[in-house]
């Protein structure tokens, strides 16, 4: 015995979904950096030395006099030679007039009048030790320096940012179906009979 069948066939419908990600790009522009570095102020006074130098007590031990002392000494020198040889003349003066005493005053004048034997030779410092005095004063040296701050610029640049938002595409992919099918029906007419 065939019983009467109902065939009910179903297709669900589907839906399909094609995502497209966001995609973000960044670019960062480097910043300018500006350093500037001025020179440092230096100051130096400098007071030089001073050396003096005092040989007079040298050139007094030479006989070197300076003008005005050594026309003042020849003056007084002359003025000592010619009284010795005033005094001496008058007192062989003196001797001459004497000669009928006796003795030999010619004689005795001349041989006074003889050159004197030569003086030994005799090794001494000239000029005296520590005749030259020296006295220096040395340079004084004044520095002073004042640091400059460096200048320092820097100017940063915006952040370009580029954003594509992601996108969804939303379609039917398969559509809904229902079929609907009869197997082993059988309708029994009078004088027939149908199979559906």
């Amino acid at each position: 015995m065939q019983l009467p069948q109902l065939r009910i066939d179903q297709q669900f419908a589907k839906i399909g979904i094609t995502m497209q990600d966001a995609k973000v790009t960044m670019q960062h522009q480097p910043a300018e950096l500006s350093i500037q570095q001025p020179q440092a102020d230096v100051n130096i006074d400098t007071r030089p030395g001073k050396l003096s130098i005092d040989q007079s007590q040298a050139f007094h031990d030479l006989g070197q006099y300076p003008v005005k002392e050594a026309v003042r000494l020849d003056a007084q020198e002359g003025k000592q030679k010619v009284a010795e040889g005033t005094r001496r003349r008058r007192q062989e003066g003196d001797r001459l007039m004497k000669i009928e005493h006796g003795g030999n005053p010619i004689a005795q004048i001349a041989k006074e009048k003889m050159p004197r034997p030569l003086r030994p030779f005799v090794m001494s410092v000239i000029p005296s030790y520590n005749a030259v005095k020296i006295d220096y004063q040395p340079s004084e040296v004044s520095i002073n320096n004042q640091a400059n701050k460096p200048v320092i610029n820097a100017e940063t640049r915006p952040v370009e940012r580029q954003v594509t938002p992601s996108q969804f595409d939303v379609y039917l992919e398969q559509q809904n179906n229902i079929t609907i099918d009869f197997d082993n029906v059988k309708y029994v007419g009078p004088q027939y009979e149908l199979s559906i």
